[in-house]
């Protein structure tokens, strides 16, 4: 694809979605600016009919299939909404914005810590340390969620003015 510096690229934003508890959301952000959203899964999702969404469903059996899809495709006008940290990573080393459910935003600066973070998480459950999993998703969640796509929305619009 050959871009035209003179054109600014749409935002779209990226959804690991086969997990995610806010694709609600996601729709009436995306309609509210009119972004295109791509949810991407191993398996069919049911979506509204509306040109701006679109559900891509990669291949089941291949690990983490759905995350390298998004990897290729996501560039630096983009956000991704996602609780995988290494897909966050993966995305920021692109020049993306990245955020998961919950309204936390990872950057350059606080990616490694978060990776770190999950790294020790995993070797507690693998020694029986920690057990259960998240607490649950609550309303204030789902609001958090909402203001920061919103501010990654208007910071990545100011930029391209």
């Amino acid at each position: 694809m050959i871009v035209d510096p003179a054109q600014p690229l749409a935002i779209r934003i990226f959804v690991d979605a086969d997990a995610c508890p806010v694709k609600e959301e996601i729709f009436r952000v995306a309609m509210r600016y009119g972004l295109k959203a791509l949810l991407v899964s191993n398996s069919p999702l049911r979506i509204p009919r509306n040109p701006l969404f679109e559900s891509v469903v990669v291949a089941k059996g291949r690990f983490d299939g759905a995350d390298d899809w998004i990897v290729e495709q996501i560039a630096t006008s983009d956000i991704v909404v996602t609780a995988d940290i290494p897909l966050a990573a993966r995305c920021l080393e692109k020049g993306a914005r990245a955020l998961d459910a919950k309204g936390r935003v990872y950057s350059p600066e606080s990616i490694g810590d978060a990776l770190a973070g999950r790294e020790l998480m995993v070797h507690l459950r693998a020694m029986g340390e920690v057990g259960g999993g998240p607490p649950p998703f609550s309303p204030r969640d789902h609001s958090t969620f909402l203001q920061r796509l919103d501010d990654l929305i208007q910071a990545l619009r100011r930029a391209r003015r």
